[in-house]
């Protein structure tokens, strides 16, 4: 009985509103994704006089037609950090998809078409890119399942592979965070 009601609470929390989940609130640059704490007092205060270069790296797949907790991550970083102080010029952020996770960047059509479900991710990559997110896809993944250009969500960009995609980032001061 204890396991059952914590996982019926845990599926209600993931799909309400970022403001219907108790101790959570909108956030102040993606206010629709990544809800954060409200009312939080760290002890660790984060510096708003410092530049952000955080990637990503997204290889699961999202349940068809669901959205994904790992690629609302990315929302929830850019929230917190902006609630936090940070200016969200010295935000840089990026995704990098690759494996099972590619079919995500694709565009209503071809996702629906290969995963008879809608995009439950599509909203939430169109939130990522207006806000400034980076979002790549593996060339080598696409062309595994079958992705060209013109099968992605608009702001995404094809890149030769997931690993180029890492190493370009790398290279300009971007760190891959686990989560």
């Amino acid at each position: 009985m204890k396991h059952t009601l914590f996982a019926l609470t845990a599926m209600i929390a993931v799909a309400a509103p970022a403001s219907a989940i108790e101790g959570f609130k909108a956030g102040p640059v993606i206010p629709d994704f990544g809800p954060i704490a409200d009312n939080l007092k760290p002890d660790v205060a984060v510096p708003g006089d410092q530049d952000y270069r955080v990637s990503f790296d997204i290889a699961d797949a999202a349940t068809p037609g669901e959205k994904s907790r790992q690629i609302e991550t990315l929302a929830r970083f850019i929230n917190m950090m902006v609630d936090a102080g940070v200016p969200k010029e010295r935000l840089h952020v990026a995704a990098v998809f690759h494996g099972g996770a590619t079919l995500d960047v694709a565009n209503e059509d071809f996702y629906k078409a290969n995963k008879q479900a809608a995009n439950g991710n599509a909203a939430l990559i169109a939130a990522l890119v207006a806000a400034g997110a980076e979002i790549y896809v593996c060339g080598q993944s696409a062309t595994r399942y079958g992705v060209s250009n013109a099968d992605l969500l608009p702001g995404v960009k094809m890149a030769l592979s997931a690993i180029t995609a890492h190493a370009m980032l790398a290279n300009q001061g971007f760190r891959t965070n686990p989560f």
